[in-house]
């Protein structure tokens, strides 16, 4: 059983928010282990696994990122830990923008690379904002791909700036 399943939705990109926290605390009331103090080991074992299970869905679905990555998982097209080659021209752009990272100051460059975030995210507004599972090509998913690795290596630039 996937996430959405477990929430009872349909598989989003942008899943809503209030249903989640409303099925969230459903679930858990169903599931906790504290509901459970008094069953048997074997019943106990299984409330802890389910309640487990409930909390990392939620904190996936409520993380845009952690979702995008999640769906491509689901569609078979993200494994763990892969190694996703950007093309040479981002790279180029990234490692100019590091070297800036120590030239500029940082409202002018937190301002640079949210630019750049805006113009990677425009490029997929479409895609993320009007998902339809059943409707959803190959080609959309691998252009959102991109996007995810783009993003993760902005963030890694910004996260350098804040040490």
């Amino acid at each position: 059983m996937n996430y959405f399943e477990l929430f009872a939705m349909p598989v989003s990109l942008l899943p809503d928010k209030e249903i989640l926290v409303k099925k969230y605390f459903e679930l858990q009331r169903k599931h906790h282990p504290d509901f459970y103090s008094q069953a048997d080991e074997a019943d106990q074992r299984e409330a802890l696994e389910k309640s487990s299970l409930v909390n990392k869905a939620l904190k996936v679905l409520q993380d845009p990122d952690l979702t995008i990555q999640y769906v491509l998982q689901l569609k078979g097209l993200l494994t763990d830990n892969e190694k996703y080659e950007l093309a040479p021209d981002f790279l180029m752009e990234m490692m100019e923008l590091n070297e800036k990272l120590a030239e500029e100051d940082s409202a002018t460059f937190k301002k640079e690379v949210n630019e750049l975030y805006n113009a990677l995210y425009d490029a997929v507004k479409n895609i993320i904002e009007n998902y339809y599972d059943s409707t959803a090509s190959t080609e959309n998913l691998l252009k959102l791909k991109e996007y995810y690795f783009k993003k993760k290596y902005l963030h890694r630039i910004l996260d350098r700036m804040d040490d």
